[in-house]
């Protein structure tokens, strides 16, 4: 192709240090010559060039797009994406975010007139049975395609017709220089960590992470992607791991860290020669440091990495505890990290991979109630590209990362009694910008971890659809739904044979775990997620919304249904609103460390039957699992799962059993000759009980820790603040006395009258 439009594209770009993208429309015959022309002509070298494709169109490094996140943490002066035969959004932000300032992005496509009505790969992951791709709509490739034509900075060639559609030059003004990052004149951490730093809000950060050096104190550091916060933070745990403290690491993934990790190496690298080392910190363009070992080993401390639910048993042995991307772990994750002497967050606002705001609207009330000195620092400097850069400031909108809930004020006054109940269709949100940001805002809040996919798949996916209450068009409340069941029967076949079937989650763990083949016969809807306003958290809006999805599916399916990490809480919001727990999973989630409860709301006499058959098979194995897989589980769960249960057991003991229960409040019978009638006598208490004041929080707690997790007389006396194992024991016959006075036979009572 004969036009210059690489060239003059790169040098604006190098001349602002911000980013350009071009886009390669057209079909495939045309599209790598014109590919082969903008890399040479932006002279583009193959060192640090990077083609995301699953396909060899250049002679440099290729990504297979399903890898796309080994980007993360790299920085590249061009980033081929060739998006023609799967368009991942996910990808898209991986491949955004690791071109440098003065660098190029191309992005290869089919033509854009046509591309929204295509159907890729990336549509088939949509197209959930019993749907077909055909069922799948084209909005976000339309949302997307409208955005690249509208944005600055973004040209756009027809490689069909070597025509430029927009050449994407903003001939901006020249950039004022700005000062340079210099020590602090007052620092406890060594000189050689403020030379590493690249920006004036990274000497801030850091110099804020020095009161880490104390007990007893919080560094929260919020910033967007591509502010060098991790990196901050790997230069103030390496100085402190240089002044002796033991520094424990935790985020979602190892590899989140990475930053972190490499910054600490490299200023382990400058003390150990005499802190001369060094200068500004560059990003590896490698992925990361060749030593990659854990624990990284200074003179006097060290620095290690645990997973999420690793690090909250272990965050009161350290010194020091950082979270990176914090925004991504739960809200009980970061609850239980604060059992650490002194903490480190950093979280993204906007990110690239998706983040949750659960940190920001939910912690940091706990972080304020806490015994925690806290300091907050908020980084804007990018280090990899100038401030408003036009790539980013695209990326932002095309894919809603700066999505926000409505302003408070204008959802204060709202109430179950005067809010709208309304079906958000994808055309609706579409066209209202407004309404759609409001919409994805409060989902993101919902969930401590939302990715750009999850923004596709409420546009396109066929079996997904919104709810939301709103007050004068502004949403208060939004549930996401997922239809699910209604399979043929070749589906259920695989699926009961350990096939992967997507988007059925609650009919895939019934059939393949629980070995109910007809569990994915009823059809029904899973809440997948719901949030209600922050500002109007705890008025019934949420039960409300519930309702109404109720009124609205209740004769168009069989169950309504919702899986999640169970807490306490949660389960009985979710009993409240006339939910039945049928699963718990034995597994912990390695982020979360909850586990997953599976609930039922059924709505037709095929869904009653499905929640029967599983409330008895969850009644019969519930001791079992108890005692050994669920035996860590936090007692607190354990009695609100069985308080939704929906049907109470009949403890079914032999008079035998009732007699050794009837003596055990006086010493008469030994809780290890019967274990299993007071498991069962538990169980009938704890599913239904006979007075809602009949034992108290404490007694129940002591049922469940003994007589269904089968701990240790010692581990439960601890656990439950008795002061020996005698007073524990004897608390124990109390609860049972209790309870054989409420569901003992005639006999069992007048076994237990003997002893008063």
């Amino acid at each position: 192709m004969g036009h210059s439009i690489g060239r003059r594209l790169r040098a604006e770009a190098q001349r602002t240090d911000e980013r350009r993208l071009v886009v390669l429309a057209g079909e495939s015959g045309t599209r790598e010559p014109a590919l082969r022309d903008v890399v040479a002509d932006a002279r583009l070298d193959s060192e640090t060039l990077s083609v995301v494709s699953q396909a060899s169109l250049l002679g440099c490094e290729r990504i297979d797009p399903t890898h796309s996140d080994k980007l993360l943490g790299q920085t590249r002066d061009g980033v081929v994406y060739d998006a023609t035969e799967r368009f991942d959004p996910d990808v898209l932000a991986h491949v955004v975010g690791a071109i440098a300032g003065g660098g190029l992005g191309i992005l290869l496509t089919p033509p854009l007139d046509t591309w929204p009505d295509r159907r890729d790969r990336f549509d088939s992951t949509l197209a959930v049975p019993p749907f077909g791709v055909g069922d799948v709509t084209g909005h976000f490739r339309r949302r997307i395609v409208a955005t690249l034509r509208s944005h600055p900075g973004i040209a756009i060639v027809d490689t069909d017709t070597e025509t430029i559609e927009s050449d994407g030059l903003r001939d901006p003004a020249p950039r004022l220089r700005t000062a340079e990052p210099s020590t602090p004149d007052d620092h406890a951490f060594p000189a050689a960590v403020y030379r590493r730093c690249r920006t004036a809000d990274q000497v801030e950060t850091v110099a804020a992470f020095e009161t880490l050096l104390a007990a007893g104190r919080a560094v929260v550091v919020e910033a967007d992607r591509g502010r060098g916060k991790s990196s901050a933070a790997g230069l103030a745990a390496g100085s402190l791991a240089a002044a002796g403290r033991d520094v424990l690491v935790t985020a979602p993934e190892r590899r989140n860290a990475t930053e972190l990790f490499d910054r600490a190496r490299e200023l382990r690298a400058d003390l150990d020669a005499g802190g001369d080392g060094g200068g500004q910190s560059e990003a590896p363009s490698d992925g990361g440091s060749e030593d990659s070992r854990l624990p990284i080993e200074f003179d006097a401390g060290s620095i290690r990495y645990e997973r999420p639910d690793v690090a909250v048993e272990q965050a009161s042995d350290a010194d020091v505890v950082f979270v990176d991307e914090a925004a991504a772990l739960p809200v009980a994750v970061l609850d239980g990290l604060l059992d650490a002497r002194s903490v480190g967050f950093t979280s993204t606002v906007r990110g690239y991979e998706g983040t949750g705001r659960g940190f920001d609207v939910r912690f940091r009330d706990r972080l304020a109630e806490s015994d925690f000195d806290v300091t907050e620092q908020h980084m804007d400097d990018p280090i990899r590209y100038a401030a408003g850069d036009p790539i980013e400031t695209w990326l932002f909108r095309a894919l809603l990362l700066d999505a926000t809930p409505a302003p408070a004020q204008l959802v204060t006054d709202a109430t179950p009694e005067n809010v709208a109940y309304r079906q958000l269709e994808s055309t609706t949100l579409l066209e209202n910008e407004s309404l759609l940001g409001e919409v994805f805002g409060l989902l993101v809040v919902a969930h401590y971890r939302t990715e750009p996919a999850d923004f596709a798949r409420l546009l396109d996916a066929p079996n997904v659809s919104v709810r939301a209450l709103t007050l004068d068009g502004h949403v208060v409340s939004v549930a996401l739904l997922a239809r699910e069941g209604a399979l043929p029967a070749d589906i259920r076949g695989e699926m009961y044979e350990g096939g992967r079937v997507a988007g059925n989650m609650i009919p895939d763990v019934l059939t393949s775990q629980l070995r109910d083949e007809a569990a994915a016969v009823p059809s029904g809807q899973r809440v997948m997620r719901i949030a209600t306003h922050d500002a109007v958290r705890g008025r019934g809006l949420g039960s409300r919304l519930l309702s109404a999805i109720h009124d609205e599916f209740a004769e168009t399916v069989d169950w309504l249904g919702t899986g999640y990490g169970a807490t306490p809480e949660l389960v009985d919001f979710w009993r409240e609103n006339g939910y039945s727990t049928v699963h718990l999973s034995t597994s912990r989630n390695e982020r979360s460390g909850e586990h997953s409860a599976i609930m039922l709301r059924p709505t037709s006499p095929d869904g009653e039957e499905l929640l029967d058959r599983h409330t008895g098979w969850l009644l019969d194995r519930i001791e079992g699992t108890l005692s050994a897989p669920l035996s860590a589980l936090d007692p607190d769960v354990v009695r609100a799962v069985l308080r939704s249960i929906d049907e109470p057991p009949e403890p079914d003991l032999s008079d035998f059993e009732w007699r050794v229960l009837a003596g055990s409040p006086h010493g008469a019978g030994l809780y290890d000759t019967a274990p299993a009638a007071f498991a069962r006598l538990t169980l009938r208490h704890l599913v239904e009980p006979a007075g809602e004041s009949l034992l108290s929080a404490r007694q129940e707690r002591l049922l469940v820790t003994k007589t269904l997790q089968h701990r240790p007389w010692e581990t439960v006396t601890d656990a439950l603040n008795y002061h020996s194992r005698r007073e524990c024991m004897r608390a124990l016959g109390a609860a049972v006395g209790t309870l054989i006075e409420a569901y003992g036979t005639d006999n069992a009572r007048r076994e237990f009258d003997r002893f008063e």
